[in-house]
């Protein structure tokens, strides 16, 4: 997933609006001299997947005359010490911009992160990571970003991406059944039909009508694998519900195309990244 800064600019500028007040930095300007200038480091205080330096490039470039250097770029790991970026510039500069590039830095970095060690977890399996739409609000294009700079890949950016009949769909509509025949007949062009299913019964039935894609909703390892037997290749086959870093290698090692995981975005920790002066 390319990070689309000019759709992501209102947002970004909203953040920092956010934290300079109407005033600004009455503390830099009351004790730093307008003219002062200093180096400054951008470092990793833990091990961690880098997700944020293109957001960071974003506020320097537009809102300061701060010369840097990106050292490691998103995607990239760091190790504790290792220098993200570095820069030079006017001090009041510096620490306007301190808080807003480190709380990106540090969240986005933080899901990447963790979006690596579940990933590690699937290895030697044809398991693919995802994300979901589990995701703050006004945030899920940057989240679902790191998402991918960590390794994941991206299930549904939003509503109109593909059809997903969930349980909600099914109970509405009567069916298992009823739902997906609705969803071939009104179906748009170019989109696939997904369909959650929580019992045996529901797969026999939705890889009989053809889904393109069978969720297994917080199945047991023993279910998901009569589901498999069920399924037979005829369509692409999801395990979702509660994944942890506990479990997903024993769901990954059943056979699963694809293991959706929400906390990758709504649970992830910020890691410890700091902005230091030299």
């Amino acid at each position: 997933m390319q990070l689309q800064k000019k759709l992501l600019k209102d947002s970004l500028d909203k953040a920092l609006q956010e934290d300079y007040g109407i005033k600004g930095d009455i503390t830099s300007n009351s004790v730093i001299d307008k003219d002062a200038r200093i180096k400054f480091e951008i470092k990793a205080r833990q091990e961690l997947v880098v997700c944020g330096a293109a957001i960071v490039q974003y506020y320097f470039d537009e809102y300061s005359s701060i010369e840097y250097k990106i050292h490691i770029n998103d995607s990239q790991c760091a190790h504790p010490g290792d220098v993200i970026i570095s820069g030079t510039g006017l001090a009041r500069e510096v620490l306007m911009l301190e808080r807003v590039c480190l709380n990106y830095l540090q969240h986005l970095s933080g899901i990447s992160t963790l979006t690596e060690a579940f990933v590690k977890k699937t290895h030697n399996t044809k398991a693919k990571i995802f994300d979901t739409r589990k995701t703050t609000p006004l945030h899920r294009q940057l989240q679902k970003y790191a998402v991918t700079c960590g390794g994941g890949h991206n299930h549904r950016l939003c509503l109109d991406s593909s059809i997903l009949i969930k349980d909600n769909h099914i109970a509405i509509c009567g069916g298992i059944q009823i739902a997906l025949q609705k969803a071939k007949q009104n179906q748009p062009h170019y989109t696939k039909i997904e369909i959650e299913c929580d019992t045996l019964e529901q797969v026999r039935i939705a890889a009989s009508e053809g889904a393109d894609i069978i969720m297994l909703d917080n199945m047991s390892l023993e279910q998901i694998r009569e589901a498999i037997e069920i399924i037979q290749d005829r369509t692409i086959i999801e395990a979702s519900g509660n994944v942890s870093l506990e479990t997903v290698e024993a769901l990954a090692q059943t056979g699963v195309d694809m293991i959706s995981v929400g906390k990758i975005t709504h649970s992830a920790p910020a890691v410890d990244i700091g902005l230091d002066i030299i």
